[in-house]
This record gives C-alpha cells, sequence and structure tokens, in this order.
C-alpha cells in the first residue's frame, strides 16, 4: 500500500483513471464511543461548527477561494484555498495546521442543478488530491461536473498541508539499489537497522506532531472541510486508501453523508489494519504478476519473452540477473527494476511498455528499461513526502508486531507462495515495528455507527492486487444494507471509476447524480486487455495515464 507514481506530470496523468507478538500500546485514556478520545470528538465537533458558523457568515463559503499559487501548477479556472484545523483535536484552540484545497465550480452546463461540492481522496495515505478539479475537462465527466463543485485537497502532512519529511529527500533518488531476491539474514539485519534510523527520522524531524498524522485525524479534517464549504451532508469519492477514510468518516459521522463512491476498498476489518493487510496484499501483486506474465506470453509474437508464463519470468529473472551484474544506464538496480514491474502488478496500462522495455533490453538496448526504471530527482522530494505520510499514518493508526521475529517467520512463509513483492512489502512497512509514537490509535470499528448509513457505492476490480476483492466484500457488509458493490469481473487494475470501463462508470455517474444504487451486488464486464505495442512503435511511452498506486 504504497504511493506510487509522482510529480505534476503523474498526477496530471491520474485524471484519466479517475484514480501475536505484543507491539506498542494502543491509545488507552478516555475513549470516545467510536474512535479517539472524548476530548478529541468534542474538539473535532467545535472545529466543524466554526467552519460552519464562518462559512454561514460568508454567505458564499468559509473558504476564501484565489487564483493557485504557482507551486500547485494548476490552471486558472481552478481556485486554491487554505483550511485551518487544529493540529491536535484534543486542543482544539491549540497549534493549528494549513490543509491546501481546491475547487472547479460547477459548470451547470445543460441546466444541470447544482448538488454541492464532491470531494476526492485519491489515497495513499501520502497522496494529493489538488488535481482532482481538472476532471471537469475530460470526457465522461460532463454531467458530474455540470452539477457538483469538484473539490480536491492535499490531507494533513501532505504537499503544502504542514508537510511531513523523515529523511532528506536526496537519499532516495539515487540509483543503483541492488536487493536481493532471497534476502540474507545479514541483509534483513540492515534493512531492520535502516527502518529503525528511518522511524528514528520521522521523530527527530516531525517532533511533538507526529502522532497526529492519523486516519481519525483525516476523518476530522474531512469533516470540518465539509462545513468550511458550507454542506450540511458530505458527498465523497474516495479511492484505495481513500476507501478506508471514507469508512472511518461514515462511522464517525453517519448523519453528515450524502453520497459516498469508494473504490478499489481496503478490508476495514480492525484486525486487519494495518499489519494484516498488509500481508494479505503480496498473494494479490503475485496472482497480478501472473496475469502481466500470461498477457506478454499472449503476444510472444511481439515481445519474445516466451510463450507461458513461466518463459516470460525466465525473461525476466534473466534481465533480473544482468542489471545485479551491471546497473542499466548506470542506475538501474534490482530494486529499481522490481519497483518499476510493480506497477504491471497495480495497472494493465503499464504492460505495453514494460514488456517493450525487457524486450528491448535483452535485444541489448538499455534505454527503454533505464528510461522507464531510473529513479526521477525531480519527483524525489515530493515522493519522499509521500513515503513519511504513508508511514506515520499507518504506523499511528494500529498497534504493529514489534519483535522482528514475527515480521521474519511472516514474511517467509509467504515469500514461499508470493515471492513478486513479500519481501520489499514488509521491509517499506518495517519502521512501524519501531514507531516511536508510544500510544497508538485503536482501529475504528467501520460499521458500528448508530444510526443506518444512505445508499453508498463501493466499486472493486476482482483481481486488484493492492487492495484485494475480500476488503469490498467487508467494507460493503460493514456498510450495511444500503451499500452496493460494483464488481469489473475478471479485471484487477488499481482504481476502477474512470478507467475504460463504461458498464462501471454509469453506475457511478447515475449514483452521484440521482442517488440511485444499482442493486446489493452487480457486475460488469472487464474493461478491454491493453493492445501490444510494437517494439519499433516510438508511441509506446504515451501511455495511458495512472492514477498513484496507493495502498
Amino acid at each position: 500500500m504504497r504511493t506510487g507514481l509522482t510529480g505534476r506530470a503523474a498526477a496530471l496523468a491520474a485524471l484519466s483513471l479517475l484514480l501475536c507478538v505484543p507491539a506498542h500500546a494502543a491509545r488507552p485514556a478516555s475513549p470516545g464511543p467510536l474512535g479517539g478520545t472524548a476530548a478529541e470528538a468534542a474538539g473535532a465537533a467545535l472545529a466543524a461548527r466554526r467552519a460552519a458558523a464562518r462559512a454561514t457568515a460568508d454567505g458564499s463559503g468559509g473558504l476564501d477561494f484565489r487564483p493557485c499559487p504557482d507551486a500547485e501548477e494548476l490552471p486558472g479556472p481552478v481556485r486554491c484555498a487554505t483550511l485551518r484545523v487544529p493540529l491536535d483535536y484534543a486542543r482544539p484552540d491549540g497549534p493549528q495546521i494549513s490543509l491546501t484545497v481546491s475547487r472547479a465550480a460547477a459548470t451547470g452546463a445543460g441546466g444541470a442543478v447544482r448538488q454541492g461540492a464532491l470531494v476526492h481522496n485519491p489515497g495513499g495515505p501520502g497522496a494529493s488530491g489538488m488535481y482532482f478539479p481538472l476532471v471537469a475537462d475530460l470526457p465522461g465527466w460532463e454531467r458530474i461536473a455540470a452539477a457538483y463543485d469538484l473539490v480536491g485537497y492535499a490531507p494533513r502532512g501532505v504537499g503544502r498541508s504542514a508537510p511531513l519529511s523523515c529523511r532528506d529527500p536526496a537519499t532516495g533518488a539515487k540509483g543503483p539499489t541492488q536487493v536481493p531476491a532471497d534476502p540474507s539474514p545479514a541483509y534483513k539485519t540492515q534493512r531492520l537497522a535502516d527502518a529503525r534510523a528511518y522511524a528514528s527520522g520521522c521523530a527527530r524531524r516531525a517532533g511533538a506532531a507526529l502522532p497526529h498524522y492519523t486516519t481519525l485525524n483525516n476523518a476530522r479534517d474531512l469533516d470540518v472541510l465539509r462545513a468550511a464549504l458550507g454542506e450540511r451532508k458530505l458527498s465523497f469519492m474516495g479511492a484505495s486508501y481513500g476507501t478506508y477514510l471514507g469508512a472511518v468518516y461514515a462511522t464517525l459521522y453517519p448523519g453528515r453523508v450524502r453520497r459516498m463512491v469508494l473504490d478499489s476498498a481496503v478490508d476495514p476489518d480492525p484486525r486487519r489494519v494495518w499489519y494484516r493487510n498488509q500481508l494479505d496484499q503480496s498473494p494479490g501483486f503475485e496472482r497480478r504478476w501472473y496475469d502481466f506474465r500470461a498477457w506478454a506470453a499472449r503476444h510472444h509474437d511481439t515481445y519474445g519473452l516466451g510463450a507461458t508464463p513461466a518463459a516470460v519470468q525466465a525473461s525476466y529473472a534473466r534481465v533480473r540477473d544482468a542489471v545485479a551484474r551491471t546497473p542499466a544506464g548506470g542506475v538501474v538496480g534490482t530494486g529499481e527494476l522490481r519497483a518499476a514491474y510493480l506497477q504491471a502488478a497495480y495497472y494493465d496500462d503499464v504492460w505495453p511498455d514494460r514488456a517493450a522495455a525487457l524486450a528491448a533490453f535483452l535485444r541489448g538496448d538499455p534505454a527503454r528499461l533505464t528510461a522507464q526504471a531510473a529513479p526521477d530527482p525531480g519527483a524525489a522530494a515530493e515522493a519522499e513526502n509521500a513515503t513519511a505520510v504513508y508511514t506515520a499514518v499507518l504506523c499511528n493508526d494500529a498497534s504493529w508486531p514489534a519483535d522482528w521475529k514475527t515480521w521474519d517467520r511472516d514474511t517467509t512463509e509467504l515469500a514461499r507462495r508470493a515471492p513478486f513483492e513479500a519481501w520489499a512489502n514488509a521491509f517499506v512497512n518495517l519502521p512501524c515495528a519501531s514507531w516511536p509514537v508510544r500510544e497508538r490509535q485503536r482501529p475504528v470499528a467501520v460499521g458500528s455507527q448508530p444510526v443506518r448509513l444512505p445508499g453508498t457505492l463501493v466499486v472493486a476490480a476482482e483481481r486488484d492486487g493492492a487492495t484485494p476483492y475480500a476488503g469490498a466484500l467487508e467494507l460493503q457488509r460493514r456498510l450495511g444494507a444500503g451499500a452496493s458493490l460494483v464488481t469489473e469481473k475478471g479485471a484487477g487494475s488499481h482504481g476502477v471509476v474512470g478507467g475504460r470501463n463504461g458498464c462501471v462508470d454509469r453506475h457511478v455517474e447515475r449514483y452521484l447524480l440521482t442517488g440511485a444504487t444499482p442493486g446489493w451486488r452487480v457486475t460488469c464486464a472487464p474493461h478491454p486487455e491493453p493492445a501490444p505495442v510494437s517494439l519499433d512503435d516510438r508511441a509506446a511511452s504515451a501511455h495511458r495515464a495512472l492514477l498513484p498506486p496507493v495502498v
């Protein structure tokens, strides 16, 4: 569950897809009825009331939308504002932080009646939604953009919203990185030391603010944003981690939910948040890695990587062995190679490019592989920020095993059947084993809200690796009888809404415009697989745009 593509190009591109052993103690004192403490719940209610009062007094909402700062790189029709929220909701009059917000006003095209604001969270945690208003100009969004103000924002810690950093970005932007396929005890010891150093860096750089980057606080911020926008109830779209944020919001504030689309659902079972969810990803990624190899095998005439998935795996292994000896372009080692091909487990849109890069490399040309896998120094700061927020939120949200033996045992067993990503996933989350926050949150019991929710819409791809399909079933069950599940059968790209499936998009549009859900469970046929791209086709690099793969 990591943030993937970063930078303005990736964010703009993303728009076309829219998008055990005792651990550290959980937060104990004065628990609120659904999550956090009573003092935090009271502080959040006060902050929302104040935001609503300012919105009412202002007459046009409590946010001062103006042309966006150059740093946001957003065009003129989009306006930006800042929202002040408490750093610590138990101290609503204490230190405040500013969240950046963007908006494209409802166009009213075709005489559409305005239905308020539609707020989007793209996931992560660690991804920014500031580019979301740009979907107003994309085909297929016209009717939604006519009826809704499209509102994006950068959650706390992200971008210019009280940015969080855990280390110097320059330290993570260099290649090559050589990662063994089967880590030795010495390598594991080094990664454990690196994880502890990273966690210490988070504490050193964030100081007293570190415990306040949580899903509970993200949900409270979302409610203050709702109030500041002048909305009595929230209309929300969340993808990946954004589905968990939406589910927590719906549990805390069920009476304030209007419409909610939850795309590529995280399993909200408190027993799986977050350690077990991370373990669940690796078999999912393994299935998707197989899907990519099977597709490449079906197009052996184009790529020459092998006529079976096993043969394609052997071709990949040859490339891996080669860059272990001599990094491609001097910067792509086995670590960069794995990260680039993890994208194939998230999105089938990249399959033609990734297959072409392997084929070209094996024919003696490493340029394509270097272009696709080399670290981007220009995106280093954004990538470091996204990783810091991802780590802080997940580590703060729940207890994690503190004993390395637990991680080693579980991942060793998992790697026997899901080797593609098991160890990499464990290492990226390992700072949570030594996280320097004594009182972790207890995961919210999603679905325990005291009143029935209005109709909500869950969307999922049946073979999604990042958020396995079982999570969508669990989320629907917890949201109750009004929740509808739309499944893209036989597909696995992460992030379904606004992609290439008209069936899914029609259900989503109808729901947002009318509130009507399509039924308890409905299915859509999979979107078409990508067409192979010839090695001589220079348009190969112009592949379809992607949502950052988060969660």
